[in-house]
């Protein structure tokens, strides 16, 4: 596929799964997942979709430290309904990369429902930041927000995007959009991938 080049050079989440190990995937389960893969499921590469690929990265970072997280063993929330805004987006990437699910997802084998991802995925949550996470083994928890000031838009798209979207951008000024739409993922996936002024983590306690 031609992507851009910079997609190679983002960070890669590796994770185990259970079920995929199970199910004989792969007999360590461990999986790689890029920011290829998400763009590949939300159909489009924005700020948005890095930015929820960034949160769940240092989200995961943070719970399991060194250790290899667990895909499946986090529940995720959200701050704002499904419907609202890009939480739809946000929660797509996270379902991708944590295997969590609401209440479609796969309900699990056996009486006991071993492996089950449904309801996992969690929508109004009272949190002070777009994204939680919290692992199902232990109870740890951190929330996730994003802040884009750090990267902000090219000035140049102020007066490209209006004309983009009302289809009456030449092919000239579509593709200069388009380099300049990318170039801005390119920033946050790249130079600002660990940035905590960008993607900010806060530990989530649990209540007493």
């Amino acid at each position: 596929m031609d992507f851009p080049d910079f997609f190679a050079d983002v960070p890669s989440i590796t994770l185990r799964d259970p079920l995929a190990a199970f199910l004989g995937v792969s007999k360590s389960g461990v999986m790689t997942y890029t920011y290829a893969d998400a763009v590949k499921l939300a159909g489009h590469s924005c700020p948005t979709v890095a930015g929820a690929y960034l949160m769940v990265r240092s989200g995961l970072g943070a719970l399991y430290a060194d250790d290899i997280p667990e895909r499946g063993g986090v529940e995720v929330y959200l701050r704002d309904r499904r419907d609202q805004g890009t939480t739809g987006v946000i929660a797509t990437v996270a379902m991708l990369l944590t295997g969590a699910a609401p209440e479609t997802g796969f309900g699990g084998i056996g009486a006991r429902g071993r492996f089950t991802r449904r309801d996992l995925l969690h929508f109004v949550t009272p949190i002070d930041g777009l994204l939680a996470l919290r692992r199902c083994d232990n109870g740890r928890g951190v929330v996730l927000d994003l802040d884009m000031t750090p990267v902000p838009s090219a000035h140049e798209l102020q007066t490209l995007f209006p004309k983009v979207v009302a289809e009456q951008a030449s092919e000239e000024e579509q593709d200069r959009f388009a380099a300049l739409w990318q170039a801005r993922v390119e920033q946050m996936l790249i130079q600002h991938a660990s940035d905590p002024d960008l993607v900010q983590v806060r530990e989530w306690k649990l209540a007493a």
